[in-house]
């Protein structure tokens, strides 16, 4: 089994490992279970400390943990990876209106913590309903939420 983290470049790594705690519901301290020697090996670089400041971590275990690494330059050009968030959980039996609803709610948590609106995308075809809005976060960085 391979284990991996997505490695995000950043100026300022506290601020932007905060953004996406709240974004994610992610936490600053690896969990205990499952029990895996990559989650031990994070609790054992903590040290004293009680949490990173520049690392987070799924609470369940199951998702892959991020670490935000400072670099001296700003994001430039678009990104060519990009989170997608998704608070209707891709339920397709939700009706469209719903959808809208939800995804709405969390663009406007994300505004209030720092994120910016780029544009909303919405397809209406009873076959293949989607809405999604492209964000920014605090950085620049693109993001998804649909």
């Amino acid at each position: 089994m391979v284990f991996w983290q997505l490695t995000i470049d950043a100026n300022d790594p506290p601020l932007l490992a905060r953004f996406w705690a709240r974004a994610l519901g992610y936490r600053s301290t690896p969990p205990t279970q499952p029990p895996t020697t990559w989650h031990a090996h994070f609790r054992g670089r903590l040290g004293g400390e009680a949490a990173f400041e520049d690392r987070l971590f799924d609470p369940a275990g199951l998702r892959p943990p991020l670490w935000f690494q400072r670099v001296p330059e700003s994001a430039a050009g678009k990104n060519r990876l990009h989170l997608d968030i998704y608070p209707t959980g891709r339920d397709d039996a939700l009706p469209q209106a719903q959808r809208i609803e939800i995804v709405e709610a969390k663009v406007a948590e994300l505004v209030a913590i720092g994120a910016t609106v780029q544009r909303r995308t919405r397809g209406d075809d009873p076959a293949d309903l989607f809405y999604y809005v492209t964000m920014h976060d605090p950085e620049g960085n693109v993001f998804c939420v649909s």
